[in-house]
Parts: structure tokens; C-alpha cells; sequence
């Protein structure tokens, strides 16, 4: 990223949001803004997350790049309206979490869904042909009910995402690792009682988490100010006025038509109310 002056980021504290369901596209976003703040020599990072959850490698990946930028930059995270599933595991790559009251939190878990149409298929006589390689290839296909060896591989394939889930949770945390599945069940919680449960460290505004991350790296918070990366917008809607709203709405659809079409048949770390 090329800035027009420099500006003493060292005095500054970084802002990054993650809105929406965690798909490619804000895996992408968030881990350029991340290089940036390393780059730039931030000394902290205002993490905001307000996410239902998203695909478990996307998530993975940016809990990951956050695991290793917290060597060098104070991270607080700030929780939302919703901060869910896979929002709660880009979380912990925090140093320390802040969240509302009232905010939604939890939906620790693992959910694969597949839809069975065999039976409306069979009524308006549409059947396929299926050629593959091997016996579990079309592995969740809709058209037929799952067979029992395929519920197995299945469940293994999910209880094995959780176990990482639940571990990640446990190391951020320093919670036992029965501790946390006692509540990692798929319930939902507020940021209260996330509080009591050890996932979140105060409760407060994302304001409070702004003057939090300033005190922690020794600057003034009523002074500091805040720098929000995000993502670069195209050079037309620079030098246009007016095009950023049209295009912003088109960029919003295409991010969920391909979260859509990438955790087809995806283990999801998704809350859905």
C-alpha cells in the first residue's frame, strides 16, 4: 500500500473490522490489513468483529496471522452485535477480549449440512447417473440418503474440527479443556455471561476497547488516534463521486454469492439464529 505522506504510526492505534460471514474474501482483506499493521510498526490493534461465523479455514488462517502479529502488536478484540462460531475463533488470536453486555457470542461448534432431494427428484422423474472413482466421491449428494460408512467419515471429519476448535479456545483462554466443552455445544451466550465463562476478559463498547488498547502500549487514549485499514477501493471510485454506494452493493453481492458457493458441502463454524 502506497501512502501519499508518512504519518507516525507508532502513535497511532490500527483498526481492523471483520464484518459478515468469514468467507475467502475477508480471509484476503483481513490478512493484507494485518501485513500492513506489522509493516507499519503499529504498536496495537483494534481487532472489531461482528460475524455470525464463517468457513473453518478461512477462519483458521486469520486466527493464525493474528497468533503470530501478537508477538510484536497489542491485540484487543472488540465483540459486536454478533460475534459467533468463527467469529469467536478469530477472537482468540486476540491478547485480550472486550464485549458488549448484550452481545452475542458462543455457537462454539461444527455444523455440516447436505440436502436430501431423492424423494421430490423420484415425483417429478428426474434421476442421475453417477460415474466416480471411488465409493464416497459423491459423498453428500443430494439426490440420495447418506449410507452408514459415509456418516461415519463424516462425524469423524466434524468431531475432529471441533477438537481443534476446543483446543484453540482452551490454549487462548487458559481454560481446561473440559471446562470449555461444557459450554461448547453449539448454545449461544451473552457477552455477560461470556464474561462469567472466562471467553471474554471486561465487558464494554468498542469505544472502551479503543482507550483499552492505548493504555496497554503506554499512549494517551484521549489522544490517540485510530487508523482503520480497509480494503482499497477501485481508482474509478476515487476519481468519481457517487460510484462507491453502486459498487459497494455489487462487491457485497458477489462476497456472498462466493461464501456461498465455497462452503458448499464446507464444515461451517456458522451460528444461524
Amino acid at each position: 500500500m502506497i501512502w501519499p505522506f508518512q504519518p507516525n504510526f507508532r502513535k497511532q492505534i490500527a483498526r481492523i473490522e471483520i464484518t459478515g460471514a468469514i468467507g475467502s474474501a475477508t480471509r484476503k482483506r483481513v490478512l493484507e490489513a494485518l501485513k500492513t499493521v506489522e509493516e507499519k510498526k503499529f504498536p496495537a490493534l483494534l481487532l472489531r468483529i461482528d460475524s455470525p461465523g464463517g468457513t473453518v479455514g478461512d477462519s483458521q488462517e486469520i486466527y493464525g496471522a493474528l497468533k503470530r502479529l501478537r508477538e510484536k502488536v497489542k491485540i484487543v478484540a472488540s465483540f459486536g452485535n454478533i460475534s459467533a462460531s468463527g467469529g469467536v475463533y478469530v477472537g482468540m488470536g486476540a491478547q485480550y477480549i472486550m464485549a458488549n453486555p448484550g452481545s452475542i457470542t458462543g455457537s462454539i461448534g461444527v455444523i455440516l449440512r447436505g440436502n436430501n432431494l431423492q424423494r421430490l427428484l423420484q415425483k417429478i422423474g428426474v434421476s442421475f447417473k453417477v460415474i466416480k472413482s471411488g465409493p464416497y466421491k459423491d459423498i453428500l449428494a443430494f439426490d440420495r440418503e447418506l449410507t452408514e460408512p459415509e456418516q461415519n467419515i463424516l462425524q469423524e471429519l466434524i468431531d475432529t474440527s471441533y477438537q481443534q476448535f476446543v483446543q484453540t479456545v482452551a490454549e487462548a483462554r487458559n481454560l481446561a479443556i473440559e471446562t470449555v466443552k461444557s459450554f461448547a455445544d453449539g448454545r449461544i451466550f451473552t457477552g455477560q455471561q461470556a464474561l462469567e465463562l472466562g471467553i471474554v476478559d471486561k465487558l464494554g463498547t468498542e469505544e472502551d476497547a479503543r482507550r483499552w488498547a492505548a493504555e496497554l502500549v503506554g499512549l494517551d487514549p484521549d489522544k490517540t488516534p485510530v487508523f482503520t485499514l480497509e480494503e482499497r477501493k477501485p481508482f474509478w471510485n476515487r476519481l468519481l463521486p457517487g460510484t462507491g454506494e453502486v459498487s459497494s452493493g455489487l462487491a457485497a453481492g458477489i462476497d456472498w454469492l462466493e461464501f456461498e458457493m465455497s462452503t458448499s458441502g464446507l464444515p461451517l463454524w456458522l451460528y444461524r439464529p
